[in-house]
């Protein structure tokens, strides 16, 4: 009977793409793998140690299944990952029903990781975080026409309330014959859309090639001729130039999309927080951006509540959001991380004013998303099937404007029988907060 392997991946579609990964390595040794871990003799765990919300997700999942196997349904428990990487011995002290905490380095020898805690062993191992592989063999997880493909590991930036440098490394991109070999492969296994990821994509190839390649990676891409959507996410806003514009502009497959994590918009704030530019200058990139791309959809992320913002500062980001009119934005309260540099900061806010404040920054954007899909209404866009609700007897997919797990969905009524990765085009009908309802239009 073979040995029955459960994985847990949590946190971001990085971490995912490193869970496809060791399943891979998983079943190439012969291992069962199940989709409830609970039903499993080793669990595995790929930890985010990124922000509160996410250690506390973590460490819950880890007592459910340290409860699992003390009432004898697992044997087993490993943990790798963001959070173990993070506090190393300090996880395995606090956790000692874990049989393994290892850091992201050891995922290359996770199938000896587990023959060893078969075996009694108790294992506490962090080699060096370089030896992650980036790209290479995996199962794909999700649905089976989408897919991540990570170009780059680690990160440079070290924004001042980010522990991303200290738990991932130094920033290194992919060789691009390895990236486009990945590439090739996911589209000759039913991938059409490639979901180009990073810590920031914007930062490929400087490393390797001594110049950002991103605009030139992407090129390539396109050349892949199953691929239908390519998507690009973590873009860092000083990083955007007119070759990238101008390639998203002009290749058909590129989804006219682009993810720009800005944090904030005041000058202070973001020299505190080790970022770049200030209102103005974003205002401007923004204006250029969607001159050079007409129609294009721009998603950001915000952070409130950074140490020292003021109610003065926190109105300019607010009068800033309802300036910009983003299509998709994503607003946090700011978490005040260990080892940060942020941490240290004067004027730490407490919990209820962040949270205050992200609240108005989403209430703001939820009326300008309401707004903007009321204007799609009457109009043809173009979507891909994700599945059917069976309540509410209708299909429900993506329209080209979002991102799988970030954005909204489409929920859509067709004469026909569709399929999971159809691409097809909807008549939008009606509205529903940050969704769009509609009927396929039959060509």
């Amino acid at each position: 009977m073979p040995v029955k392997i459960g994985m847990v991946s949590l946190g971001c579609s990085k971490n995912l793409v490193d869970s496809e990964r060791m399943l891979y390595k998983f079943r190439k040794k012969g291992y069962s793998l199940v989709t409830e871990p609970g039903l499993s003799d080793v669990a595995v765990v790929n930890t985010c140690g990124f922000i509160q919300s996410a250690k506390e997700e973590a460490i819950e999942t880890i007592l459910e299944l340290a409860k699992l196997k003390e009432e004898g349904t697992i044997k087993k428990i490993i943990i790798t990952g963001c959070l173990s990487e993070r506090y190393r011995e300090e996880m395995a002290e606090q956790f000692p029903e874990v049989d393994a905490v290892v850091g992201i380095g050891n995922q290359e020898d996770i199938v000896d990781i587990i023959e060893r805690v078969l075996a009694d062993n108790k294992v506490v191992e962090f080699d060096s975080k370089d030896r992650l592989s980036i790209t290479g063999d995996r199962i794909i997880s999700t649905l089976p026409f989408f897919a991540y493909l990570k170009i780059a590991e680690g990160c440079d930036n070290c924004c001042t309330y980010c522990a991303i440098p200290e738990i991932r490394g130094r920033f290194r991109s992919a060789p691009m014959e390895d990236v486009l070999e990945e590439a090739q492969w996911l589209a000759d296994n039913g991938v059409t859309e490639l979901i180009v990821i990073a810590q920031d994509t914007t930062r490929y190839g400087e490393d390797l090639y001594g110049r950002p390649e991103l605009p030139q990676l992407l090129q390539k891409l396109c050349g892949i001729e199953k691929l239908k959507w390519i998507r690009v996410l973590y873009c860092y806003p000083e990083r955007i130039t007119d070759e990238l514009l101008d390639v998203i502009a002009n290749e058909d497959k590129i989804v006219k999309y682009l993810d720009l994590p800005i944090q904030h918009c005041n000058g202070e704030i973001l020299k505190n927080m080790n970022r770049v530019g200030d209102r103005e200058y974003l205002t401007e990139l923004m204006a250029k951006i969607r001159s050079r791309v007409p129609d294009i959809t721009l998603r950001t992320t915000l952070i409130t509540g950074f140490p020292g913002e003021t109610q003065a500062q926190f109105e300019e980001l607010a009068e800033f959001v309802k300036e910009i009119r983003f299509d998709k934005l994503g607003c946090f309260a700011y978490s005040q991380e260990e080892g940060t540099p942020a941490a240290g900061f004067d004027g730490q806010l407490d919990e209820e004013t962040k949270n205050h404040r992200a609240e108005i920054i989403m209430e703001q954007q939820q009326l300008i998303s309401e707004q903007d899909n009321e204007k799609k209404l009457g109009k043809e866009l173009e979507a891909v099937v994700e599945g059917f609700d069976k309540y509410a007897e209708c299909y429900f997919g993506r329209c080209k404007s979002d991102a799988p797990d970030i954005d909204g969905k489409a929920f859509f009524t067709s004469e026909k029988a569709l399929e999971i990765g159809q691409y097809i085009s909807i008549k939008v009908t009606d509205t529903l907060d940050y969704d769009l309802i509609g009927e396929v239009v039959d060509r």
